[in-house]
């Protein structure tokens, strides 16, 4: 089943159980990809890949607001903030350990041979194209960092 039905059938059971934050963050979301949907100018639904990526960015504008919440002392928004992440969360992929993300990085390099820290964004590249949906890019980032200054 897609994704956009299991958001869509997500969004009914909400309905049913009164649960306003989830009721309103599977909307936002819903209205997230249909804005994508027309941003692409796609007349067919957007696939698994496509809504991923959708959820990916909602996903960083809620981790983004914590902080500048956290930053101004709003802990009623970080607690908002939080829930909404959490319900976003549960349509990502299972996310890799740092462990191992730094031994893909590990492969990644010893693959392009001699690399130095110049080189930084041609493995990121290589490394985020490898570890597309698995990992968050600033862990990556740090991996990444670490092997070549190593």
């Amino acid at each position: 089943m897609s994704l956009i039905k299991d958001i869509s059938q997500d969004i009914i059971k909400a309905m049913k159980a009164k649960d306003a934050v989830k009721l309103s963050t599977l909307r936002m979301l819903l209205a997230a990809l249909k804005n994508k949907k027309i941003e692409l100018k796609q007349e067919d639904e957007l696939n698994d890949e496509q809504v991923l990526g959708v959820i990916k960015t909602e996903v960083k504008k809620r981790k983004d607001s914590i902080i500048a919440y956290k930053e101004g002392g709003r802990d009623d928004l970080v607690k908002k903030e939080n829930s909404e992440l959490e319900i976003l969360g549960k349509y990502m992929p299972e996310q890799m350990s740092e462990e191992a993300i730094s031994d893909v990085v590990g492969k990644i390099v010893s693959g392009l041979g001699e690399v130095g820290p110049a080189d930084f964004g041609k493995v990121m590249g290589a490394a985020m194209k490898e570890l597309k949906g698995q990992a968050d890019g600033t862990i990556v980032s740090e991996a990444v960092k670490k092997v070549l200054n190593e």
